[in-house]
């Protein structure tokens, strides 16, 4: 039976803005721990790191982020491992952002001029402490705006778990909108909160940018 679209839909709608934070926050933190080390991986002196790593990012880059999500939730359950939703989802949008962020950051060390690693070289400082005390500091502060950008997409790609059944903001809006039959009205609301999450973020983005480029002009 439809009914009306009221001020508790609302509520229900805005309420589920938690858990797109919660599942963006998870992919992220795991995103950026496994992106490190695919960056890592990608500039290391082993062809075998670099080459796996280089697999890796082509997978992940190379396949739409739906079907890893179809992938995880159903491919796990077929060989006996169900899965939770959110769980499912987690593990998709970390590998995918590991991927996106392990090139964000391979390019971002790259980047870092080689008269930086020929000094600490010559220092007699070993590749960890070579990373960890000169290149790495100075390649986050070229990453800082592509990675914020990429945060952006990555909140809205947590709406694709709406497909496998987890209860984020999408999913709220489908469920409301099957009881309400108001679809303007309810994705109306949908999106304007994605956009009062992303736009801080996108503004943020372009700012370190424009502040990135007014440095290197400098």
């Amino acid at each position: 039976m439809i009914r009306e679209f009221s001020s508790a839909d609302v509520t229900f709608i805005v309420l589920a803005v938690r858990w797109t934070l919660i599942l963006s926050a998870i992919a992220f933190a795991g995103g950026a721990l496994g992106g490190l080390l695919v960056a890592l991986a990608r500039t290391s002196a082993s062809k075998v790191l670099r080459r796996a790593s280089a697999g890796f990012i082509q997978v992940f880059q190379g396949t739409p982020l739906l079907m890893q999500l179809f992938l995880v939730y159903f491919g796990l359950a077929v060989i006996g491992l169900p899965i939770d939703p959110l769980l499912a989802a987690a593990v998709a949008l970390t590998l995918h952002a590991s991927a996106y962020l392990g090139e964000i950051w391979r390019g971002s060390i790259e980047a870092v001029p080689s008269g930086q690693t020929e000094a600490a070289t010559a220092l007699a400082l070993s590749y960890p402490h070579r990373m960890r005390h000169v290149v790495l500091p100075q390649a986050m502060r070229i990453a800082t705006a592509p990675t914020v950008g990429f945060l952006v997409q990555l909140i809205k790609g947590t709406s694709l778990a709406s497909i496998i059944g987890f209860t984020e903001l999408t999913r709220a809006g489908q469920i409301i909108n099957n009881a309400t039959f108001k679809p303007f009205l309810v994705f109306g609301t949908v999106a304007a909160l994605y956009f009062i999450l992303c736009w801080p973020l996108s503004l943020m983005a372009r700012r370190l940018e424009a502040r990135m480029r007014l440095a290197v002009t400098r």
